[in-house]
């Protein structure tokens, strides 16, 4: 095996750079940095292939290329190929995707054709031989993994810094002296771990990952306040990652605290304390005086009992990062919980879309430790990039194994950047679900304006069901659709509908990336009629007329092969081949229909913008005269 320079290679076979990594990565010699290992006989078969090429003047573009592939592919300036672009009609910056036949007609202006080909994929690593696995038969119990939800201001924080003051496991080592967002306790001879989230958000965002990092959730609710909108919703997020709830009545050190009507209270939304006839623990607490807490983690551990909640410390390493950052002295820091395994210091991991060796390792104390095994937080550092919250980390055999296959999954992710997100649900979904014989869920998320305005439009969506359709009300809140609802959508598969209520900036762009529906109505009958004719199968699809510009005829040509032809000025936006349009003449229509061709220099093009003449013929019209005004437009649909 030889290094050669690309350009060696393309020089010496008159060739362009280009063909020459395109001929190399076919044969799995895939060039880095314009270099490429390869032995003899692979070099001798490339050149064979690298000389048709030339002979035949082709280079190959992968499908979507830009003005900046297209001037790569070429070994020519990038301002020369929007140029070309130009001359043909074409506004392009570099990172425009062009149409395949515009690419081809840019190759063409520089004396080259186009070999249209699937970019080489590179062959991706054998986790069953580069991946770490030892399995021994067999399990032992393990801490449960513990997340606090609750309304703001119930207690959760004073909560969680009793519980760390007073139980911290290892004190010695001087308590926590950084935050990591978890930490273990010590209760008898067992441990919990705690996750110290940010709150319901962030609780949501990981499931929606596809992370089940909770085996339990402690619900707290203030003794003095009832329960409350954050408290329903933390509910149905604990319902909805199926984890067993266990309710913290806090604050009953305060006069006014009513233990007896919260209960009562928490009845009305499906969670049934035992002494009431249900199957949900419920203590009462005091984060100021400590009362009950001890009794509160006793339950905690039992419930785990019950679950039999097991990992094999010698297994397969498995692990999730709860939270991330980038520390300016130590560089991107995560901090894992090990689910099974154990993680041990130097171990190569990958993360997501990043990898790693571990160079040091700290628990939830601050304490360097060596190794962690299952339900321990620890804040690793040595990754080169940050990853994101819920993501699963792998253990390798060696860097550059890891390597390879993060470099394989960061290709693809380049690849699909501009693809759509996981589609999820929507109401027009639900008609092709029945005409495919779909038996399907539709998961609802509800806002409105008041109270009464929820409890109303709730009743209304749960009479919808039918035999084929299961309506199902996740959450019910006041107030305008905010990140949470978005979050819980994503995790749910759900949609969102606000009655009287707006969507918030960022829930909105979060919902636009994540094709959340979200769908808002002033008018109920209005909202509950959609729903009904989705859950029907009925819902059409709702189309719009879109405006793409204004072109002027200056002239009428008649031509002997082709007929008449309108030589036209585009004075605004665009018009495009595709484009449907209304002839005005002295402000009326006189002809509405389809463009049937157009050109430019006696090109073909795809669209022609303002300021570039053109030549344009209609389908079924030719009665056109100078002065008229062509107004082009699409239809769009928009439900």
């Amino acid at each position: 095996m030889a290094k050669v320079e690309l350009t060696k290679i393309a020089s010496d076979l008159g060739a362009l750079p280009s063909q020459v990594a395109f001929v190399l990565a076919q044969l799995g010699a895939f060039p880095e940095n314009g270099a490429v290992e390869v032995d003899d006989d692979t070099l001798e078969l490339a050149a064979e292939e690298i000389r048709t090429l030339v002979e035949s003047k082709v280079v190959t573009l992968a499908p979507k290329p830009t003005p900046r592939d297209i001037a790569a592919a070429l070994d020519v300036p990038q301002s020369d190929v929007q140029k070309a672009l130009i001359g043909k009609g074409v506004l392009a910056s570099l990172t425009t995707v062009l149409e395949t036949d515009v690419a081809e007609d840019a190759v063409k202006q520089f004396g080259y054709a186009v070999r249209w080909a699937e970019a080489p994929k590179r062959k991706e690593p054998d986790e069953a031989t580069t991946v770490r696995r030892k399995t021994v038969g067999g399990g032992t119990l393990r801490p449960p993994v513990v997340t606090i939800l609750g309304h703001v201001d119930h207690g959760k924080t004073s909560l969680l810094d009793y519980i760390r003051e007073s139980r911290v496991a290892e004190k010695e080592h001087g308590g926590i002296t950084q935050h990591i967002g978890a930490y273990q306790v010590a209760v008898g001879p067992g441990k919990i771990t705690f996750l110290d989230t940010p709150g319901h958000e962030a609780f949501t965002a990981m499931r929606a990952r596809g992370a089940q990092v909770t085996d339990i959730a402690v619900l707290v609710v203030a003794a003095d306040d009832g329960v409350m909108p954050q408290t329903i919703e933390a509910i149905n997020h604990a319902r909805n990652a199926e984890v067993p709830i266990i309710v913290a009545i806090n604050k009953i050190d305060r006069p006014e605290a009513n233990v007896v009507r919260v209960k009562q209270q928490l009845v009305e939304h499906g969670v049934v304390a035992t002494d009431f006839g249900g199957d949900v623990e419920m203590i009462p607490v005091s984060a100021v005086t400590g009362e009950g807490v001890d009794h509160l983690l006793e339950i905690i551990l039992l419930q785990a009992e019950i679950m039999e909640l097991k990992a094999d410390p010698a297994g397969d390493v498995e692990g999730v990062v709860i939270e991330a950052k980038k520390d300016k002295g130590r560089g991107p820091v995560a901090t894992i919980l090990v689910q099974n395994g154990t993680l041990k210091r130097g171990d190569v991991v990958a993360v997501g879309l990043t990898y790693g060796r571990i160079r040091a390792m700290f628990d939830f104390a601050g304490k360097e430790v060596k190794d962690a095994g299952p339900s321990t937080p620890v804040e690793i550092l040595g990754l080169d990039e940050v990853p994101q919250a819920g993501e699963r980390l792998v253990v390798y055999l060696d860097e550059k194994q890891a390597k390879a296959k993060i470099e394989a999954l960061r290709e693809k992710a380049r690849d699909q950047e501009f693809g759509s997100a996981t589609q999820h649900l929507t109401l027009a979904d639900l008609k092709r679900a029945l005409e495919q014989g779909e038996t399907r869920e539709l998961r609802i998320i509800v806002k409105a304006d008041v109270q009464g305005s929820v409890e109303a439009v709730r009743g209304l969506i749960e009479k919808t069901d039918n035999e084929e359709i299961d309506v199902k009300v996740l959450h019910a809140g006041v107030g305008n659709v905010n990140l949470n609802d978005v979050n819980l959508a994503e995790a749910a598969d759900a949609i969102v509908v606000g009655f009287n209520v707006g969507i918030e900036g960022q829930a909105k762009k979060e919902a636009e990336r994540l094709k959340i529906e979200v769908r808002t109505y002033r008018v109920i009958y209005d909202l509950i009629e959609e729903i009904e004719k989705a859950v029907a199968g009925m819902l059409e699809p709702v189309f719009e007329e879109r405006y793409q510009g204004t072109v002027e005829i200056r002239a009428v040509f008649n031509l002997t092969k082709v007929g008449k032809v309108a030589g036209s000025h585009c004075t605004d936006g665009k018009i495009t081949r595709n484009s449907k349009v209304r002839v005005r003449r002295d402000g009326e229509v006189v002809f509405e229909g389809q463009v049937a061709s157009l050109k430019h220099l006696k090109e073909d093009v795809r669209e022609v913008t303002a300021g570039f003449d053109c030549g344009i013929q209609f389908a079924g019209w030719s009665d056109f005269r100078e002065g008229d005004v062509i107004e082009a437009y699409e239809i769009v649909q928009v439900r």
